[in-house]
Formats: structure tokens, C-alpha cells, sequence
């Protein structure tokens, strides 16, 4: 169900912001509560809504006695504006991890718990409580949400983090996976109750700060790491959204003759590189064969004629393409092969190298076809 109105109460901060966003991209409207909302306007805001994520609470307050007062409050404060209104609201909890330790802000989410439970058992109002370990993703605030906020933006920034232990253990649930479980709470698919937000990785704070430090050596090579899945993504992700304006863009050498430009656009460590080159009319590029390297072309403007030649058999073929109508085009080990620009215009031609070029070993013998 969308068009719901959902109150998210700490909804400037970095959780509440992100899950702002995904609400209003399922067509909710978003009630929000911040610091500066009065406890009438909760009761308010609480008798408007359809369902709450209660996202409020203190992290580190100058009087440790304000976790109890502002954790335990506001949940408080929900509780009695939920069963105010007589509805059966459903109320999605981040509490934490830290719930279950004897500690000044462990007891105050507990009792946070404590309070929200309280209120299922009396109006029967769907409760999903939520103990997430540490939550990283784009807009933490460094030096305040998580030490993956802080590492982000001072590596990004080529300023130094400080690591007491890196072997101290890290547990880390991205937001984006967490927001993914509040909206299926609000949809009703999970049972009310304790909800796991998930994937957790169990990681290291040495490790976390390895692999940012990582990016931003990569970005200067030209290199990029597996960022595809799992945490390495989701730290990848974190990292790029740390970025200053000035650093969204970057220059790669170009490599310029009286043919074309020749660039690397990007090096991979397992699955080869990435690259683009240019080719004025009349100009043939290549000449030239690989034992084991491949390759796949595709033209994106202009128009190409590909000719291979068996270097032993003699055999021969030709592919005509161009970027009107796209193709790939893979060179063959053992063939020896070019590409000429046969258009009126500049030919544009995008490249995959299945391993990046080892100048001590090019595997690339010329030979003419």
C-alpha cells in the first residue's frame, strides 16, 4: 500500500533523511518530527499518520544522563500519542545493538523497547523493533554516525583518521538494506516484534579503513577495485557519496598522434581494462595479433571495417559496423587483425582488454593483415 502518511520522527538525520526519500519514492508523504518539533507537534503528527518510524534519539549527549531522558522519552512520548489517537498504528523502532548492554545508552533503548512493546500488548499497534549495529551509508555525519562516516570523509579529503585497535571487531548493516526492512514492516510482510535488518557484516576497523584507503589509491591509479556486491559496494558507495564537489571529476591520460587518441579509461585487477579510441577517416588501427589477450570493440560513432587473417592458416574475415546499429566485436587469439575508419567523420570506438597491458609483456606482435 503508497499514498500512506508516515511520521519519521528524526527525520533530518542520517537515517531519517535517507528513509525520507525511499518513502516518498513508493508515493508516501512524510510527516516530519525533528529536534525542534514541540511534543504537540508529535500528537499531532501522530493523529495525521497512518504509520511512524521512530528514528529519534540521542547518540552522544554531553550529560549521559540525557540517553535515558531523550531515548526512553521520545519512545514514551510516541507510545502515548500513538494510543491517543485509538488507532492501531503500526511504529517501525531503530534501536540498537547496544540494547542489550549494561550501559547508560544500552538501558536507555531498552527501555525505548520497553515502552513500544507496552503499547503493541494495550492497542494492538504492529511494533517492529529494530537492534541495528553500526549503520553506514551516504549522509552520515563523520565524527558523529559511524567511524565508516569518518574514515569516508577524511580519506576522501587526504586528512588522517586515527585507529586505536585495528583488530577491534566491527559489525555494519548498510542503510540502504535497512530502509529496505522498514518499508517491508510498513507493507505488513514481516511478523511484528524483534526484525533483523540484514545483510550484517562482521568485519574489522582495520579492515574498514584498508579498503577506503583503498579507493582512493585505485581512483589515482586509474584502478577500481570489486565493488560490485556486498560490503566492498556498500563501503564504495559510502565513499563516493563522501566525496567534495571538486572531486566528481577526474582527467585520464590521452594518448594523441596524427591518428586519433588512444585513453585508458579504467584498469581492473581480475577482469582486464576499460578503454576508447578515435579514429580519423581513411586511418587504420591495429595491425597486429595476441596470443592469449582478448578484446571486444564496440563503435559508438562513425563506421568501421574489421579484417582478420589465421596467422597460419591464412584464413581470412571482415565485419563491416558501425555505431547506428551497435555490435561487438571480439578479436581472436592467434588472428591478426585491424580496424579502419571507413566514414566521412571521426570514428569513436569503445574497448575491453581482458588483462591490463603489461608493457614488459604486451602480448601484441604487429603484423599486417
Amino acid at each position: 500500500m503508497t499514498g500512506r502518511r508516515i511520521v519519521i520522527t528524526g527525520a533530518d538525520g542520517f537515517i531519517g533523511r535517507n528513509a525520507a526519500v525511499r518513502l516518498g519514492e513508493v508515493g508516501d508523504t512524510v510527516i516530519p518530527i525533528t529536534r525542534a518539533s514541540t511534543p504537540d507537534d508529535w500528537r499531532r503528527a501522530v493523529g495525521e499518520a497512518d504509520a511512524v518510524v521512530h528514528l529519534a534519539g540521542a547518540n552522544r549527549p554531553d550529560d549521559p544522563a540525557e540517553f535515558m531522558e531523550v531515548n526512553a522519552g521520545a519512545a514514551e512520548l510516541l507510545a502515548e500519542a500513538v494510543a491517543a489517537s485509538a488507532r492501531a498504528i503500526p511504529v517501525v523502532y531503530a534501536s540498537s545493538a547496544k540494547a542489550v548492554e549494561d550501559s547508560d545508552y544500552g538501558r536507555s533503548k531498552r527501555a525505548g523497547e520497553e515502552h513500544l512493546l507496552g503499547l503493541a500488548e494495550r492497542s494492538g499497534s504492529p511494533v517492529y523493533i529494530f537492534r541495528l549495529p553500526n549503520v553506514f551509508g551516504k549522509w552520515a555525519r563523520p565524527n558523529y554516525n559511524s567511524a565508516v562516516a569518518t574514515f569516508c570523509h577524511n580519506i576522501a579529503r587526504g586528512l588522517p583518521i586515527t585507529i586505536n585497535d585495528p583488530s577491534s571487531p566491527l559489525s555494519l548493516v548498510y542503510v540502504d538494506d535497512v530502509v529496505d526492512a522498514f518499508l517491508q514492516s510498513l507493507a505488513g510482510a514481516v511478523e511484528p516484534g524483534y526484525v533483523q535488518a540484514g545483510p550484517v557484516y562482521r568485519t574489522t576497523v582495520g579492515e574498514v579503513a584498508e579498503a577506503i584507503r583503498g579507493f582512493r589509491a585505485d581512483r589515482r591509479d586509474n584502478l577500481i577495485a570489486e565493488v560490485g556486491t556486498g560490503l566492498t559496494r556498500a563501503l564504495y558507495s559510502t565513499y563516493v557519496a563522501a566525496l567534495p564537489a571538486t572531486e566528481f571529476s577526474y582527467p585520464i591520460a590521452s594518448h594523441r598522434d596524427p591518428r586519433g587518441a588512444f585513453s585508458e579509461m579504467l584498469k581492473t585487477r581480475t577482469s582486464g581494462q576499460f578503454s576508447y579510441f578515435t579514429a580519423h577517416p581513411g586511418v587504420t588501427r591495429g595491425g597486429h595479433y595476441h596470443h592469449s589477450k582478448t578484446e571486444k570493440f564496440l563503435i559508438v560513432e562513425g563506421e568501421a571495417l574489421f579484417r582478420f587473417r589465421h596467422i597460419v592458416t591464412g584464413e581470412t574475415h571482415e565485419i563491416r559496423t558501425s555505431g547506428a546499429e551497435p555490435v561487438v566485436v571480439e578479436t581472436v587469439p592467434g588472428w591478426t587483425h585491424d580496424v579502419t575508419n571507413v566514414g566521412d567523420g571521426v570514428m569513436i570506438s569503445m574497448l575491453w582488454a581482458n588483462e591490463i597491458f603489461d608493457r614488459a609483456r604486451p602480448d601484441t606482435i604487429a603484423m599486417k593483415v
